[in-house]
């Protein structure tokens, strides 16, 4: 993975008014672009941004022996927090400055576990983005194999802070 997508440490985080003072795609771009840090959660799921467009966000990773369950396979909330992060992050790009999103809820659907180490791409797409909530779906998709292995919906709430 390329380190410029992480933070440059454990303690740096991106503060709220920077995120504000732009627009959801903008400051999502900044991020892709290696301006801005990726959330550090990225790196603890192993996974950087890779696409950026209005109401669609792309994320590329792979599952890593950290994420195994007590059975020794890949726990369904690297799926879920993949998918959560790509979909909400697919509603901020439609957001004006000074807006901002956070997950309501989100539901996902483990369709085949994953093997140690494949390489997924993780995608949202917005469905419906108004004034008080978003809607997005999700998939992860292995970049090799072409296979669907997860899918995902959510409602994000649109906060003016």
């Amino acid at each position: 993975m390329d380190n410029q997508f992480f933070a440059k440490n454990d303690h740096e985080i991106i503060q709220p008014n920077i995120a504000l003072s732009m627009s959801g795609l903008d400051f999502m771009t900044k991020i892709y672009n290696g301006e801005l840090p990726l959330a550090n959660i990225a790196k603890i799921l192993n996974f950087r941004l890779s696409k950026v467009e209005k109401g669609s966000i792309s994320f590329e990773g792979s599952p890593t022996k950290e994420h195994f369950n007590i059975s020794g396979s890949i726990h369904g909330s690297w799926y879920g927090a993949l998918l959560d992060s790509a979909m909400a992050c697919s509603i901020l790009t439609t957001l004006a400055k000074g807006l901002t999103t956070t997950t309501l809820e989100y539901k996902i659907n483990i369709i085949r576990p994953l093997k140690l180490g494949t390489a997924i791409r993780a995608t949202g797409l917005v469905k419906h983005s108004g004034k008080s909530t978003g809607v997005a779906t999700g998939s992860i998709i292995g970049k090799d194999d072409r296979i669907l292995y997860a899918t995902g919906s959510t409602t994000c709430l649109v906060l003016e802070l």
